[in-house]
């Protein structure tokens, strides 16, 4: 029994010929045999039940009598029909379809390629234009033939699939149903006969339609349909406006922070992720004004740890932290949520009060959320009362913070007269600001607590003592310690945040000039090497293997130590930074803060794409021509077992025939079968010729000797090797062109397989033209046809192996021809490619070069 999985996008009722646009219905299966051009006949006789006007465009029956039984009582529009290549196909009858304009169009296999000569190369196109008219649509496709899962299927199944339609015009369709079934099932069915016939059925279930393909196929088209309900679902609730999370499916979102805990948070997520089959998204909240200070190393390290576990990484830009995770979580439809229990200490969660975890548990609603505790809860550090300078600065801070209320008292003693109270206090708190723009709060708070003792002392009644004798005087000494304190830290904590913004700006311009000089560098490693050696002033970078110590790369020249600690010159330093797993990035100059360590770190973590990216390029360069190798291999295997077996049976049955005692053989019959025998012995011999020479070149053995050599005594012998030895082949002024430099035996069999070619699809009674002429330095070889030509979109297909675009006839070969006199005369220093022929016909075209040569016998003095 098939099960169906239906999504609905729109309204189910039937459409009508006076709609604006038709509404498109497509039955999606795993594999062929499911059921869908069934269930598309029993959809037609349910609409034409209903009253619609259903018309079958297109629909394959496969021999299969229940899907044919299925089509009495409904219309049947005739098909046209066109001829490619002498031969006639029967195809959809488009513009029919248009003039008849029924409620219904049952249109079959929407991957089909059209035969050329209608205005659409694909039959999904003819759809569409079905669909631009008004007329509802109902159509098939198997999984396969989604343009997304192309490559992912011919994986599996070891099989190309060439007809394909994009994923895009699936996805538009109104209503996709899912015609499901077992893959136990399904082969049942076709050992029954079902689906093929009964001399193919051994050979599909036993490569096609085994138990690992279908059940793969089928966890392909559930997938790729979930995909298509999720989106859905979405479109619904944002079309309804529901923010409310939907548990239609178990999506766990973690959030990182960049610190050390991440690792331990992303596993824990993972495991929550994989008890529920549900999705695992990683998440980082980024502050808008940049100046949060996650480590990029740290997160690209957690980056790649969740999507090695199935995940999905993702930044949020947003200031609220708990409510940008939080709405990142309710526009994924997340319903659980893992957080890392807090880094800060009892001390700092007093002072500073709830925290991103317990602020966002207390926001969360619908949302289940995980605090998980791990090895560094509780052990963060108290902020910075300060930003951080140089030893020279901050020392000169804390003098300053003694020296400068020192100084005002000074000043302000010799005219106490003239000011009063409040004017000192507001003297003294200008220079505790001075004193926090230069040492930081530190420094500020020691010249807060002078210049209050220093108030007090001098100025404040009973002067020169610490005593306060009045009430009024003790709260205005107390309220400028407050307020200088309080300035001086605000001041400290804008100038700390205004070089956050410097440095922040600073880093965002390197990081963007290091991405745009490696997206235009053609090597990015070596570009990446000299932007961090220019970036931080260095004297020079290297890339070492971090086992053997090999250089893999370096900025200055190759006769130059190698930077390291043991050689490091006088004045300079040398820091050492891990890049992926296996290399060092070594860079020599001036000592690099700890400022810098973070953009460095970047550095890092791109070098280490960089390399990954060139080894699997390199990995994949390598593989490539084993795989071109296998699939030479799999090609000559399929094309020649007919090829091989022909002239053999023939020649075997010749030659038995000979040798039967029991027929006795005319002289002109036993020369007919001798003819026929050796006729079929050399076709053997030409077809075992070609695959050598075509094995030759892929492996680059193939040895040439080149010399000069005239066109006029190579083609007789090419002519020769035909099976047609009068063949109508006409050469035309050969005799006059220069000689080529080529290698003669190599030149005879380009030459046979060029005019063999062109006398197969030549026109009937018409000679094949041979001509020769010279043009800068070469030689211009042209074998003319008055066949139907080549289209130009199939001019680079003939020189592919075992091609015959579309002919059907095995006995001319495994198609190997061109494609090895292409080869060969490329070998040569040569070309060959393909021109129209004035008049209709094809012209392959022979370059070489030509050559100086030495007079021939009958010329010689």
């Amino acid at each position: 029994m098939t099960d169906r999985l239906r999504t609905t996008t729109g309204d189910p009722a039937d459409g009508h010929p006076g709609r604006r646009r038709g509404r498109l219905r497509v039955y999606l299966g795993a594999a062929p045999g499911v059921g869908k051009t069934y269930r598309m006949l029993d959809e037609a006789h349910r609409r034409r039940e209903r009253g619609t006007d259903v018309v079958v465009g297109w629909l394959e029956t496969h021999d299969r009598p229940r899907t044919a039984r299925l089509l009495d009582g409904l219309e049947q529009l005739p098909r046209t029909v066109r001829r490619y290549r002498d031969t006639e196909f029967p195809e959809l009858d488009l513009d029919g379809l248009l003039a008849r304009r029924p409620g219904l169009a049952l249109v079959d296999e929407l991957a089909h390629t059209n035969v050329p000569g209608g205005r659409n190369a694909k039959r999904w196109q003819d759809v569409e234009e079905l669909l631009a008219a008004g007329i509802d649509v109902v159509t098939t496709v198997n999984v396969q033939h989604l343009e997304s899962l192309n490559d992912v299927v011919q994986t599996i199944t070891g099989v190309p699939q060439r007809e394909t339609v994009p994923d895009e015009v699936v996805r538009r369709a109104d209503q996709i149903e899912l015609v499901d079934m077992a893959p136990q099932a399904l082969r049942r069915r076709l050992a029954h006969g079902n689906v093929y016939r009964a001399e193919k059925v051994d050979a599909a279930l036993a490569n096609y339609f085994r138990v690992g393909n279908l059940t793969a196929l089928r966890e392909l088209a559930l997938l790729w349909l979930a995909g298509r309900v999720d989106e859905a679902l979405r479109d619904y609730r944002a079309t309804h406006r529901i923010d409310r999370v939907w548990e239609t499916r178990e999506r766990v979102v973690v959030a990182l922070t960049g610190g050390p805990e991440g690792p331990t948070l992303i596993r824990r997520a993972a495991r929550i992720s994989d008890r529920t089959a549900g999705e695992l998204l990683a998440v980082h909240v980024s502050r808008s004004d940049g100046l949060a200070g996650a480590s990029p190393g740290r997160l690209a390290e957690q980056r790649r740890l969740a999507e090695s576990l199935g995940g999905s990484y993702h930044v949020v830009v947003g200031d609220d932290i708990p409510e940008a995770l939080l709405a990142f979580a309710r526009a994924r439809d997340a319903t659980q949520l893992v957080l890392g229990t807090s880094r800060r200490g009892r001390v700092t969660r007093f002072l500073t009060g709830p925290g991103i975890g317990e602020t966002t548990v207390d926001r969360s609603e619908d949302i289940d959320v995980h605090m998980v505790t791990h090895a560094f809860t509780g052990r963060g550090r108290l902020p910075a009362l300060g930003r951080r300078h140089s030893r020279r600065r901050t020392l000169a801070g804390y003098a300053a913070g003694l020296a400068v209320p020192t100084l005002l008292t000074a000043g302000l003693s010799q005219a106490h007269t003239a000011l009063n109270l409040t004017t000192d206090a507001l003297i003294f708190q200008l220079g505790v600001v001075a004193v926090a723009l230069l040492g930081g709060a530190v420094s500020a708070l020691l010249a807060s607590l002078a210049a209050s003792l220093l108030l007090n002392y001098y100025f404040i009644p009973p002067v020169h003592t610490f005593t306060i004798g009045e009430a009024n005087n003790f709260i205005a000494l107390a309220v400028f310690a407050a307020v200088a304190l309080c300035v001086s830290t605000v001041v400290d904590h804008a100038g700390r945040q205004t070089a956050r913004a410097a440095r922040a700006t600073a880093e965002a311009e390197t990081l963007s000039t290091l991405a745009g000089s490696v997206l235009r560098g053609a090597d990015a490693v070596p570009a990446l090497l000299e932007r961090t050696r220019t970036s931080f002033g260095l004297d020079s970078a290297a890339l070492l293997d971090r086992t053997g110590g090999r250089v893999l790369a370096r900025t200055d020249e190759p006769s130059t130590p190698l930077p390291s600690t043991e050689n490091a010159r006088s004045g300079t330093e040398t820091t050492e930074l891990p890049v992926g797993a296996g290399a060092v990035l070594v860079l020599t100059g001036r000592r690099l803060p700890d400022t810098d360590q973070r953009v460095l770190t970047a550095f890092a973590a791109h070098l280490a794409a960089a390399l990954e990216r060139d080894r699997l390029a390199t990995a994949a360069a390598e593989v490539e021509p084993i795989r071109a190798a296998d699939r030479m291999r799999t090609a000559l295997l399929a094309a020649v077992s007919h090829d091989l077996r022909t002239p053999l049976a023939t020649a075997l049955a010749a030659v038995g025939s000979l040798r039967s005692p029991d027929v006795e053989f005319s002289a002109e019959d036993r020369d007919e079968l001798l003819s026929l025998a050796d006729d079929s012995l050399v076709g053997l011999t030409r077809l075992v010729d070609n695959l050598l020479d075509m094995s030759r070149l892929q492996a680059g053995a193939l040895v040439l000797h080149l010399r000069p050599t005239h066109l006029d005594e190579v083609l007789p012998r090419a002519l020769d090797t035909l099976q047609d030895r009068h063949a109508p082949v006409r050469p035309l002024d050969l005799d006059t062109a220069p000689p080529v430099l080529a290698d003669p035996p190599l030149l005879e069999r380009v030459l046979a397989n060029v005019v063999a070619n062109a006398l197969r699809h030549n026109a009937p009674g018409a000679p094949v033209l041979v001509t020769a002429s010279a043009h800068a330095g070469r030689v211009e070889i042209r074998v003319v046809d008055r066949g139907p030509g080549i289209p130009p979109e199939d001019r680079d297909r003939v020189f592919l192996p075992f091609q015959r675009l579309g002919d059907t006839d095995n006995t001319t070969g495994v198609g190997l021809g061109l494609a090895l006199s292409r080869g060969l005369a490329e070998a040569m220093d040569g070309a060959l490619d393909v021109e129209d022929t004035p008049g209709g016909g094809t012209t392959m075209l022979l370059t070489l070069p030509a050559a100086t040569a030495p007079p021939r016998p009958e010329e010689a003095p």
